[in-house]
């Protein structure tokens, strides 16, 4: 009997000694350490608001856990995955590309998207055709990133390859120095050098180096997988609910709609046209409650900032009102600037106001928007065969997919409102999209100048 006694006080003992999994650790503690890079793509903070794919992918896998999330951002990229495998952090969402070398070091997650390596230089300059055309100039990418990788590979096969690898930078600064002319080339994601070229059309890409490759969130190699069987079957269960759709569609779905003269034009715009109108945006966007760069967004797709401007069909003046939406606006005269930004800022909140209220920022943005260019009914046609279709009909990234059908009589033939041409407002968004970024962008970088002009001009205290 003492001996069965001390056998199950050595099993509960036993028992007790084994640790909680690390998913239930996490949950208790309320935090999630996670390892993340400054980059547009991945974890940006302007100002109070933070953005970027693998942040919103974070928040939304830490709001299931039910924690909160610490973000550790280090000096240098190539310090992320000697950083995981020692079990620094959780796991790293850092926009990583999956190799085979890589895979030894940690172990990633299944893809949630595939970017293509690419050689990028300045427009103006001569084009490389392959590697070794770059052997001349300057060629720079970060330390440690796959690219960095792929060099050293090809330097075997082309020893008169050369390349510095630079720690502590991104790769949309890297960007920036080939822009600049600091630099004569660079190597970066497809996705990274589309994001910059909305703001540098003059970048343009060479080749690309190697196949699509998957990118994924890495965790150490442990013995305790509960966090990564969390984190794949939250990856699978995103893919499978349309949710990652329709978060890349909001950061990529639209950033290559502008080609390099449209986003030329709009920077002549923007100096000659714009400054002028400044004080009317403002004014109409506080009185509706708006931001007003993309009420200026909108008037540049409109008009190009034109007041006297007048399509074929007698819409006319910045915003281009049609006269009953003027009428309906309380606009005597559309051709007036104050008058046709007031009218267009209050026709957009009216639809926006009859949007339903479980639609939630910024898809009930982009659906007010399209919407005020196509006509609340047939974008309330396109939801209800966005419904019919399997899709979400809140979502912006399943309606943009519906409305080009409102063209295809087997199609509207079944909705209320008929025929309508549904790919314009699609275009119509996506550009008023691109429009805003270069705005933001554009006015951020003008404070930027001015702040450090007047720092310039104090003087060192001795």
């Amino acid at each position: 009997m003492r001996t069965l006694w001390i056998l199950i006080l050595s099993l509960l003992l036993t028992s007790c000694s084994i640790p909680k999994p690390l998913i239930e650790r996490i949950k208790e503690e309320g935090q999630l350490i996670v390892i993340t890079r400054n980059n547009p793509a991945t974890y940006i903070r302007e100002k109070d608001k933070i953005q970027g794919l693998e942040y919103e992918l974070v928040e939304q896998f830490a709001a299931e856990l039910g924690v909160e999330v610490k973000y550790v951002i280090p000096e240098s990229f190539d310090e992320i995955l000697p950083a995981i495998a020692r079990g620094e952090a959780h796991f790293a969402a850092a926009g990583l590309t999956v190799t085979n070398d890589r895979e030894l070091a940690v172990r990633f997650t299944p893809e949630y998207q595939t970017v293509t390596a690419q050689l990028v230089y300045k427009s103006g300059k001569q084009r490389p055709k392959k590697i070794t055309d770059t052997v001349d100039g300057v060629l720079e990418v970060m330390a440690g990133s796959s690219h960095d990788a792929k060099l050293k590979k090809l330097a075997v096969q082309y020893p008169e390859l050369n390349w510095t690898a630079q720690r502590s930078v991104e790769s949309t600064e890297l960007l920036n120095l080939v822009y600049e002319e600091l630099i004569d080339y660079t190597i970066a994601n497809s996705n990274e050098v589309a994001l910059s070229r909305r703001f540098h059309p003059e970048l343009k890409v060479a080749f690309n180096l190697g196949d699509e490759m998957p990118v994924a969130w890495a965790f150490p190699h442990a013995e305790d997988n509960s966090l990564y069987k969390a984190a794949k079957a939250f990856i699978k269960r995103i893919k499978e609910d349309g949710s990652l759709e329709q978060l890349l569609e909001r950061y990529y779905g639209y950033v290559e709609k502008l080609d390099f003269v449209d986003n030329r034009t709009f920077a002549r715009h923007m100096v000659q046209r714009l400054p002028p109108l400044i004080a009317q945006f403002k004014q109409a966007a506080e009185a509706n409650d708006m931001d007003w760069q993309l009420l200026a967004a909108i008037g540049y797709q409109e008009s190009h900032w034109n007041p006297e401007a007048v399509s074929p069909t007698g819409v006319k003046g910045i915003m281009m009102l049609t006269s009953a939406t003027a009428k309906q606006m309380g606009v005597a005269d559309r051709t007036d600037t104050a008058q046709s930004i007031s009218g267009g800022a209050q026709y957009l909140r009216r639809v926006e106001k009859k949007l339903p209220e479980r639609i939630q920022e910024p898809d009930r943005t982009w659906m007010a928007l399209a919407g005020y260019n196509v006509g609340y009914g047939h974008l309330e046609d396109a939801r209800i065969l966005t419904q019919r279709n399997g899709g979400d009909p809140d979502k912006w990234s399943d309606v943009k997919q519906s409305l080009p059908l409102l063209a295809q009589k087997k199609y509207y033939k079944t909705v209320k409102h008929g025929f309508a041409r549904g790919k314009e407002p699609v275009h119509y968004v996506d550009n008023i999209r691109s429009y805003y970024d270069l705005l933001v962008w554009h006015n951020r970088k003008q404070k930027k100048q001015v702040i450090q002009a007047v720092i310039s001009t104090v003087p060192l205290a001795l």
